[in-house]
């Protein structure tokens, strides 16, 4: 089998909530994107008394946090260490009290609204002799940030590896069922959820938001919680790198108790599933920039062919992949968007880790947007200056969409272009899709828009 299914936590992927019409009036705040920064950010809005509405172009669900391995740790791989290489240590310390807040806040959410929640330590685990080396490096930068953490040199489990980080009382959840209880609460707060419309476009006053169904929603704040923003305004395209990775999940394997991330690649994550009485064991990884790989098949395969080598006789029973967006410097872009007149807020760069980052991200924007001021810890993050290293970084990602944008004008002619800026799209041969190898945009068989930046669909 080398097709991708659906993800374990998948609830079938239909619309469902259709709250907003023409009736609907003018909204105090519309947060454009259902994942788990929108629905936080709608919340707190929605419990402070404001009329919110929620537009998501699928369902909830669909997008990034639906798709994710939802651990909630404040030991990500080898984050700290990468964020150190360019910032301040006190930049990376503001960043961890930021992620540390979105993670007691979720956590607290779960707890009194019974969704279940699994405490497990996190590792970071080096898979060879030469990642020995950058997971101490994880170790001393989480140290410095002021984290429990300590080195383990060997854990129960069946693949290699030579020692790793560890940090204890992290947790993992079903993020489907953490999405479904924050609707439950926008809703019950009055907020307005609304499915399978796209936002389109932003007028430049800030607050008049077209969909794609031709309704025009008026609204004093817009907030932009998609994976890449929808406006380029703020030029996000061009700062973030789109990712896409894969996960297997498998029945009849011992899951190990931590939750694993290797310190190098081929990235290798582990987690257990707990399925009533028993445990499916879940694997992520074999990432690649968004529509640059000749076969995302073989990425797939080769993750389910790691996991079948040190787990053999386990059977599949999910597959399936999904996307994350990379600042150069590691810091997620949250904030007010360039140009948008102070009504235009925008959360994205989380990086792989938004779990945490995206509950930051959602206090940080609500609190503004509420007339408070920023936490202390956003203000280094939202005022960091760009040094040599991030410069450097971000030159590489944009001479990237040089090459890919070159190799689309020698390419074939007959394929799709993308309908955000023109590139030769890709055609994924594990999902069907057409991927844009310059922004992430990617367009269903159909030619509908799965996601950003893209808003419109191709004429096929």
């Amino acid at each position: 089998m080398t097709t991708v299914t659906s993800a374990v936590w998948d609830d079938g992927g239909s619309p469902g909530y259709q709250d907003l019409d023409s009736e609907a009036g003018a909204l105090d705040d519309l947060v454009v994107g259902g994942g788990l920064a929108g629905l936080t950010t709608a919340l707190l809005l929605a419990r402070a008394g404001r009329r919110v509405a929620v537009v998501e172009a699928r369902w909830i669900g669909g997008g990034t946090t639906g798709h994710s391995t939802a651990k909630v740790s404040l030991l990500q791989g080898t984050k700290l260490s990468r964020m150190r290489r360019h910032h301040s240590r006190g930049l990376v310390q503001a960043y961890v009290e930021g992620n540390l807040e979105g993670q007691q806040w979720l956590l607290r959410f779960c707890d009194d609204h019974g969704v279940p929640v699994q405490r497990r330590p996190a590792v970071t685990y080096a898979a060879s002799q030469a990642q020995i080396r950058v997971a101490r490096s994880e170790l001393e930068a989480a140290d410095e940030a002021g984290l429990p953490v300590s080195w383990r040199e060997s854990f129960d489990v069946p693949f290699r590896h030579h020692g790793g980080v560890v940090l204890e009382d992290q947790a993992q959840v079903d993020p489907v069922q953490v999405l479904r209880a924050l609707t439950e609460q926008v809703r019950e707060h009055g907020g307005l959820v609304h499915e399978g419309v796209r936002v389109t476009d932003v007028a430049w006053d800030g607050r008049t938001v077209t969909l794609d169904d031709g309704l025009e929603i008026v609204a004093d704040n817009v907030v932009l919680a998609t994976g890449s923003p929808i406006l380029d305004r703020g030029l996000y395209f061009a700062k973030l790198e789109a990712q896409r990775s894969y996960v297997v999940v498998m029945d009849g394997a011992q899951p190990p108790h931590e939750m694993f991330l290797s310190a190098g690649s081929p990235g290798r994550s582990v987690r257990e599933v707990p399925q009533g009485r028993s445990s499916l064991l879940m694997v992520g990884g074999s990432g690649h920039a968004t529509g640059r790989t000749d076969s995302e098949r073989e990425h797939l395969d080769d993750l389910r062919a790691w996991t079948r080598a040190h787990f053999p006789g386990a059977v599949e029973t999910h597959a399936w992949s999904a996307q994350d967006y990379s600042p150069p410097d590691g810091v997620p872009f949250v904030g007010p968007l360039p140009l948008g007149r102070g009504r235009v807020y925008v959360a994205t760069g989380f990086d792989k880790w938004g779990l945490t980052n995206a509950v930051a991200a959602a206090r940080s924007i609500s609190t503004e947007i509420l007339g408070g001021a920023p936490p202390s810890w956003q203000k280094p993050m939202r005022h960091r200056i760009t040094g040599p290293r991030t410069a450097a970084e971000l030159a590489r990602i944009n001479a990237a969409v040089g090459i890919q944008a070159c190799r689309g004008l020698a390419g074939v002619l007959s394929r799709p272009r993308c309908t955000h800026l023109g590139g030769v799209l890709e055609r994924n041969d594990a999902e069907g899709t057409w991927d844009c190898p310059l922004h992430g945009s990617r367009f269903d068989a159909d030619g509908s828009v799965i996601e950003g930046p893209a808003t419109r669909p191709l004429s096929l």
